[in-house]
């Protein structure tokens, strides 16, 4: 720990010099013999009296250095934060995470040997914003925690996330961006954005369900994920009726459906993470500690999908 000190100057320590108008005061006297010795008298107890007097006052007002050693100023805390703080655990269970629906394409890539191409299709939660950098987006982290859980396998995933975007200009992109890639799988975020600028939510789901019978046509699986839990995601009243809408047509095409806002509020509600531990400061995106668990769920909900019996006796896809 650095210590700082506190020190004075090396001679008179903690005190003025006297000065030497006693000196020559009484110097005047002695060569005025004409003044008497009474008068050498006086003026000599008088500048002794003021002299002690200034001696004392410097030596009280100093002597605690004087009498012990220099004290180290005292190291000021850093006030406490997510940055300083050690991190959170990030414990994910199957029973969280695991899809209704398999993914038997993926299961037969991955027994056949064959390279695996994964489009994250979404807005900024998908582009990464509030991470440090694009590898710490989760669509980056995803791929890492795939390569770890299928070393011998061939996993890509392409980031097409775009700050601020919504279902129509994800629909509107989606030939270009995602099905001209040749995914075997396209894992869909959205919702948020509508939320927030207070969309109406019924219209969503006509348009979701194109969306996804598009992706379907080109031979891919589709995993959705709803909207994060935070604080300006709560803030807006439908939000509730977004994540339900999601979970329906999730249901009703037979597609996968990856629980963010359930998982986000686990964090909240049952770990009792503070909002600071999972959310950036703007009070909306993810940070790089819930981008990367987020992944490591996510990944483990995409390989029990893929390994499941179900899965690798089922024959879909191209």
């Amino acid at each position: 720990m650095l210590r700082l000190y506190r020190t004075r100057p090396s001679s008179w320590p903690g005190l003025a010099r006297p000065s030497t108008s006693c000196f020559t005061a009484t110097k005047d006297v002695d060569a005025r013999h004409k003044a008497g010795h009474d008068e050498r008298h006086s003026v000599f107890l008088r500048c002794s009296t003021l002299l002690a007097a200034a001696t004392a006052a410097a030596l009280i007002a100093t002597s605690p250095a004087l009498a012990q050693p220099p004290r180290p100023v005292a190291a000021i805390a850093a006030p406490a934060s997510p940055d300083n703080a050690a991190p959170a655990a990030c414990a994910v269970t199957i029973e969280q995470v695991r899809f209704d629906h398999p993914l038997p394409r993926i299961a037969r890539r991955l027994a056949a040997g064959k390279p695996i191409k994964i489009v994250a299709l979404g807005s900024s939660s998908t582009f990464g914003a509030g991470a440090s950098t694009s590898a710490a987006s989760y669509p980056s982290r995803l791929a890492e925690e795939l390569a770890r859980r299928f070393p011998a396998s061939e996993i890509t995933v392409l980031n097409r996330g775009v700050n601020g975007d919504e279902i129509g200009g994800m629909l509107a992109r989606l030939d270009g961006a995602v099905i001209a890639e040749k995914p075997d799988l396209v894992v869909w975020q959205l919702g948020t954005n509508s939320l927030l600028r207070d969309r109406a939510v019924a219209p969503h789901a006509s348009l979701l369900r194109e969306g996804i019978a598009r992706i379907k046509a080109a031979g891919a699986e589709v995993v959705l994920i709803d909207p994060q839990y935070a604080p300006r995601v709560l803030a807006k009243p439908h939000v509730e009726g977004m994540v339900s809408l999601i979970a329906t047509a999730a249901k009703i095409e037979n597609v996968g459906l990856f629980h963010r806002f359930e998982l986000m509020r686990h964090w909240y509600e049952d770990d009792h993470l503070p909002f600071a531990t999972f959310v950036s400061a703007d009070g909306l995106h993810m940070n790089d500690w819930s981008y990367a668990c987020l992944a490591k769920a996510l990944a483990l909900a995409i390989a029990e999908a893929a390994t499941r019996p179900a899965a690798i006796g089922m024959q879909v896809g191209r």
